[in-house]
């Protein structure tokens, strides 16, 4: 693959505009407010790969910002923005850690963090009224269920992650030099 500016900028921009398209089509189903994100930050892995965390952090920023502007769902947008949108880059860093149970202890902890303050962010800042009337109805046992069912998608995220960067790099990369 070339590594030119303008190359750097077009596939970005590609990437980019998929992920923006992915993030309004989540909107359209309902499981897609938080499938549709999860797909779109795998659009972060051939940035990833190929030209380092600056450029894919950059590509981000620019899908959430433009994913705020243009997505409908809110919270759609949000749990890109604030959940699983940087995850590909921050897992990069996560996986430096050598023990494997201190390792998922962090990812984790980072994920229920961050669902957490994504969710307080959009109740007690935002909130939409029918998203706090949602939360009111269903009580404290049906959240902490949603939190683990969460945690579960989470885990099955990180495993396709690392099974999208293996195809990425066995099998898309040498396809995507041909076309940049």
């Amino acid at each position: 693959m070339r590594n030119t500016q303008s190359h750097k900028i077009a596939l970005c921009g590609v990437l980019g505009a998929l992920s923006v398209a992915l993030l309004l089509m989540g909107n359209l189903l309902q499981i897609g407010t938080y499938a549709a994100p999860m797909l779109a930050a795998f659009l972060l892995i051939p940035i990833l790969e190929e030209y380092g965390r600056r450029y894919a952090f950059m590509l981000y920023l620019t899908v959430s910002i433009l994913s705020v502007l243009l997505v409908p769902d809110l919270e759609l947008s949000l749990f890109y923005l604030f959940v699983v949108g940087y995850y590909p880059i921050l897992r990069t860093a996560l996986e430096r850690i050598r023990l494997r149970p201190v390792r998922w202890i962090a990812k984790f902890a980072w994920f229920n963090a961050a669902v957490v303050i994504m969710y307080l962010l959009l109740i007690f800042v935002l909130a939409p009224p029918e998203l706090a009337a949602e939360f009111a109805a269903d009580g404290a046992p049906m959240l902490v269920l949603l939190l683990a069912m969460g945690n579960l998608s989470f885990w099955f995220c990180d495993r396709a992650l690392v099974s999208m960067t293996v195809l990425y790099r066995r099998r898309l990369r040498s396809k995507l030099k041909k076309m940049f």
